[in-house]
């Protein structure tokens, strides 16, 4: 009988969560901090160095530079600034959406510090004699031009300041006002410059003991109200040096987020098709819990006030691939019990019982690496990390409990029972339940002997490290910027600029290029890379530049050789940190043969994409490293799964002593997973291929590198890891055999 309740629930269940969804979907996508890559602006990462040597940098003093930065920043109009302490001595400052970067860039560097000085140089006041926020626009009561009015702490102190300067005959009687003054520093030679470093030098009319005076001159509103601005911020506690900068156009980062939410868009789609099509009406439950899971991810990394990024957008994607792979789990653990001939809820008990181990722990595997990610990554990478984690722990709620949940109410209403159709299933495949001959467990009728081909897979793999590590040798890796030092310039113009053109345009400006490369459809983005670091007054004439002449979106990297040395090394730690924390978790939720050969698998992983990006010399940045630690990620949640199959079956052997024995039980695992495998590789690697064709030209080597990665995962965890353990476990099969007894019940009294 129907229980028809269960089916109505479900609907009204359904229903509520589309209503809910449509209608605050688009407040929540709206509500996400976009990063800099989808809106354009400066991200600039300076080292703080303390004034004298009696000065020590700690996070007080941090703290105290952020403020006086973020009051600099604020008259600019940015809606939100982001300020980050990296200790023990850096502050990273990220401007978002912000239209004169150059103006930002001036005011962040030249206003260090803040000082009043006579024309010879000789310093009087500096910023902490000024009243906190006293400085402010204002309008002459007599000529009503506009002034600016100024408040001191101590106006005995402005009055002996004064004093000095009027009875000091040999100079003229001005107070300037410096910003970031440095010994040498002429007022003469400036003020016949058309934009002095100096902020202003207004005239000394007569000795002012007052704590609030009157700067006038030939200011405009807007001119008056930036000197108000500056004065306001007083002076950086501690001198800055800039050791890491980068700028995207807001133009390039809309169209950049155009393409890649296209891109996903597509990839969302194939997930969703696919799964209906191959598990039917079990697809379709996927289908509304993955668009829950989106909605939610949103929706969670709003409330975080995360920032989201290309990467970020990527990790969203990628997300929806690894959720896809519960469900796949799940419903191809259901068809392997309802072909055994049980009822359709003893098949989905049966099915969330057996798939549950192996969903927890490839999730939480894949959960450490990118903990890992987030720990040892910057920025970008730091807000890909956050997302991936937030998906990682969504995606087991939606994908296992409530995918569960409501399959739940179909499967115990009873409409379910017999239609196998509804599960992708023909009744010819279903066996009499009380057949008790083994099972053969086979992919499209046929039975494939992994185990016996084990020296072939391993040869094709070995044939690739060998060429990996040779090419890796001879050519290396084509690093970018972000490790090697020096400064990338993206010039995105309507059209391709030939590179002869850009060699002659840059020896105006007295520079050679190290390389020249190019990307984007028609070949319209030229890459130029240099050694060394261009200085900011370079950068600042090389966009000014191509802006005008070839109406070209110019976005600038540099990177000082400090901060590349530290990237490299945190990627280093990031892997190796990875691959100890997965070996001590699997080690204690299997074996260490387990965790080793999982290990292993994953570092052929890494080692096959770094040898297609030293054969294809592709370009290897920062984000690369995300890469690499989301395959580590999806290499040891595939390898997992399998081992968990291993598992389960040796403990139905319960005692295994012989190599043969042991052969044909991973054999058996192997077969039994091999559906789901090329099920969840082919959902994930379908949308980073996506990505890689239609995504932002930003994130093309991204792409590539899942892609690869992906492939790579996937051939290792179905013919790498698994044989490799079993000829290393094999060896001493006979001396340690493996053992998975039940313990019995002991009733009755003992003695």
């Amino acid at each position: 009988m129907i229980k028809k309740n269960r089916l109505i629930s479900f609907g009204i269940i359904v229903i509520t969560l589309a209503i809910v969804i449509g209608t605050t979907v688009m407040d929540a996508a709206h509500d996400l901090k976009l990063g800099l890559d989808l809106q354009g602006g400066v991200e600039i990462l300076y080292e703080v160095e303390p004034i004298d040597e009696e000065q020590e940098i700690n996070i007080d003093v941090l703290e105290a530079t952020v403020q006086s930065l973020r009051q600099r920043v604020d008259v600019l109009g940015v809606s939100e600034p982001n300020f980050m302490i990296e200790e023990p001595n850096r502050i990273r400052v990220q401007l978002a959406g912000i239209d004169n970067e150059e103006e930002a860039r001036e005011l962040l560097a030249t206003s260090a510090r803040l000082s009043f000085r006579d024309v010879e140089g000789k310093e009087y006041l500096d910023g902490s004699d000024l009243v906190e926020g006293g400085a402010r626009q204002d309008y002459n009561p007599q000529s009503n031009q506009p002034v600016v009015s100024l408040q001191l702490k101590d106006g005995d102190k402005f009055g002996e300041v004064t004093r000095t300067i009027l009875e000091d005959s040999s100079i003229p009687d001005y107070l300037v006002i410096w910003l970031d003054y440095e010994e040498g520093d002429s007022f003469y030679e400036e003020v016949e410059k058309e934009d002095p470093k100096f902020i202003s030098a207004p005239m000394i009319q007569g000795v002012l003991n007052e704590t609030t005076v009157q700067i006038d001159g030939n200011f405009t509103v807007q001119s008056a109200q930036q000197l108000a601005d500056i004065l306001n911020a007083g002076s950086l506690p501690v001198n800055l040096n800039e050791e890491y900068s980068t700028s995207v156009s807001a133009q390039f980062g809309l169209d950049a987020m155009n393409e890649t939410v296209f891109a996903g868009a597509l990839g969302i789609l194939f997930v969703f098709i696919f799964m209906i099509v191959v598990y039917r009406f079990p697809g379709v439950i996927s289908v509304i819990t993955l668009s829950l899971y989106i909605y939610l991810v949103i929706l969670v990394f709003g409330w975080m006030n995360g920032v989201l990024t290309l990467p970020g957008i990527a990790a969203l994607i990628l997300g929806v691939g690894m959720a896809v792979d519960a469900n796949i789990i799940t419903y191809e653990r259901m068809k392997e019990e309802l072909k055994l001939g049980k009822t359709t809820i003893a098949a989905f008990e049966a099915a969330n019982k057996n798939s549950f181990s192996s969903i927890l722990d490839a999730n939480l595997t894949t959960l450490i690496a990118t903990g890992v990610l987030f720990i040892f990554g910057t920025s970008s990478v730091k807000g890909f990390a956050t997302l991936l984690i937030v998906s990682i722990l969504l995606s087991f709620l939606t994908s296992v409990f409530i995918s569960r949940f409501l399959l739940g109410l179909w499967v115990k209403s009873r409409f379910l029972n017999k239609r196998y159709a509804w599960f992708g299933l023909k009744p010819s495949q279903i066996r009499d339940i009380r057949d008790s001959s083994p099972v053969e467990t086979s992919f499209f009728g046929r039975k494939f002997d992994f185990v016996k081909h084990w020296k072939a897979f391993l040869g094709v793999s070995l044939v690739i490290i060998v060429i990996g590590v040779i090419s890796l040798t001879v050519f290396g890796l084509n690093l970018s910027v972000d490790f090697t030092s020096g400064s990338r310039v993206e010039i995105t113009t309507s059209e391709e600029i030939a590179e002869e053109q850009i060699i002659e345009e840059l020896e105006r400006f007295d520079l050679e290029a190290h390389s020249i490369s190019y990307s984007g459809n028609q070949n319209e983005i030229a890459v130029v890379r240099f050694d060394q670091p261009l200085d900011q007054d370079i950068v600042s004439d090389i966009r000014e530049h191509f802006t005008e002449s070839y109406q070209a979106d110019v976005n600038v990297s540099t990177v000082s050789p400090v901060v590349g040395q530290e990237l490299a090394r945190n990627a280093l730690l990031a892997v190796l940190f990875a691959a100890v924390f997965i070996v001590i978790y699997v080690t204690i939720r299997f074996e260490y043969y387990f965790a080793v050969t999982a290990i292993t698998a994953l570092l052929h992983d890494a080692l096959v994409m770094l040898t297609f990006f030293s054969l294809f010399q592709i370009e290897f940045d920062v984000t690369i490293i995300a890469a690499i630690l989301t395959i580590v990620g999806y290499s040891i949640n595939d390898t997992i799964v399998t081992f968990d199959r291993i598992r389960e079956n040796l403990k139905v052997k319960q005692r295994v002593r012989s190599y043969e024995e042991l052969k044909v039980i991973v054999n058996d695992s192997l077969m039994q997973t091999l559906t789901r495998s090329i099920n969840t590789g082919l959902t994930i690697i379908v949308a980073a291929v996506l990505l890689y064709l239609f995504g932002a030209d930003a994130i093309t080597n991204f792409s590539f590198a899942l892609v690869v990665g992906l492939l790579a995962g996937m051939y290792s965890s179905m013919f790498i890891a698994a044989q490799l353990w079993l000829i290393w476990r094999g060896r001493n099969i006979k001396e340690k055999p493996i053992t998975y007894l039940k313990k019995k019940k002991v009733t009755g009294p003992q003695v």
